[in-house]
């Protein structure tokens, strides 16, 4: 599975072409905050939202949840690589790395 550090997907995000962002948690956790234009798509319902949120199974994504020792965004990275998607990729430090760097968050 491809990985991606926190500096290039902060720099990936200022460009143009910048990934989707998918986050790997329950709800309440995305309504507290959120990376930047995150979608919400916990581990127990890839199957039913990725479809609607993910239309392009050829899209940059990359899935994050809250920290290094969170398993929901490999979790969901796998089942999004099972169900055809080709470029996925996680952010293993999640919203905790996210945070102490103080990049930007937006809130639902």
């Amino acid at each position: 599975m491809k990985t991606i550090h926190r500096e290039e997907l902060a720099a990936r995000l200022e460009s143009r072409e910048h990934p989707t962002l998918v986050e790997a948690l329950p709800e309440k956790y995305f309504r507290e905050w959120h990376l930047p234009n995150a979608v919400n798509i916990n581990h127990d319902q890839v199957k039913q939202r990725a479809p609607e949120l993910l239309p392009n199974k050829h899209a940059e994504i990359v899935v994050y949840c809250a920290s290094a020792t969170c398993q929901n965004s490999d979790m969901v990275a796998n089942q999004l690589e099972a169900m055809g998607y080709t470029d996925v990729a996680v952010f293993k430090g999640g919203k905790a790395e996210w945070e102490e760097a103080q990049l930007p968050v937006a809130t639902a």
